[in-house]
Order: C-alpha cells, then structure tokens, then sequence
C-alpha cells in the first residue's frame, strides 16, 4: 500500500490541474478572437482579457478573467501558501466551460 504524497509532491497536481484548465481558457480565448478576425491573440493574456470586457458579455467576461487570474496565481508555487482546493479547481472548471459553451453558440 503506497502513502499518500508529503511535502512537495502533495501540490504538486492541483497546481498541474489549475495549469491545464488556464491553458484550456488561453486557448479558447485565441479561438474567439480568431473567430472575429482579431489579431489580439499576440497580446498578453492580460491585455486579451482587459480587451475582452468591451467585446463579450461583460458578466461572462469578467468571470473568465477573474479565473484566469486565480488560475495564473495558483499556477506559481508559494512557499507559505496552500495548493488550490478540488473545489476552487472545479470552479473554475465550471467557469472555463460555460465560456467554451457559449463560444460555441
């Protein structure tokens, strides 16, 4: 029977899960300003999203760049600072696919 992961490696997959999920909104974030012949997609994240409040639904945007920025923060390893929870990482789960939902429509 293997022990549960200490020290370093017990966060080491949340933190892996919040780079995935930032990487899946980066992506989808390239996609819609391609899909509007936007070449913001060579901006910064931080510019994209600043941007991104005057192109989509405000509500949804500032929810997609609030994400992203926790996202980002839990990406980085601090020494006196917790991983992220499962449950703040289904958040923004939860968030990074409404946004891809409504790309789709």
């Amino acid at each position: 029977m293997s022990r549960p992961a200490r020290g370093a490696e017990a966060g080491a997959w949340p933190r892996a899960a919040a780079l995935l999920i930032r990487q899946a909104l980066e992506e989808s974030l390239d996609q819609y300003w391609q899909s509007r012949g936007l070449a913001l997609d060579q901006c910064s994240a931080r510019a994209q999203f600043i941007c991104l409040a005057e192109y989509a639904e405000p509500e949804s945007a500032a929810a997609v760049s609030s994400a992203w920025s926790a996202l980002s923060r839990a990406c980085h390893h601090h020494v006196y600072e917790l991983p992220p929870t499962a449950a703040e990482l289904k958040g923004w789960l939860d968030v990074v696919e409404h946004w891809h939902s409504t790309l789709d429509t």
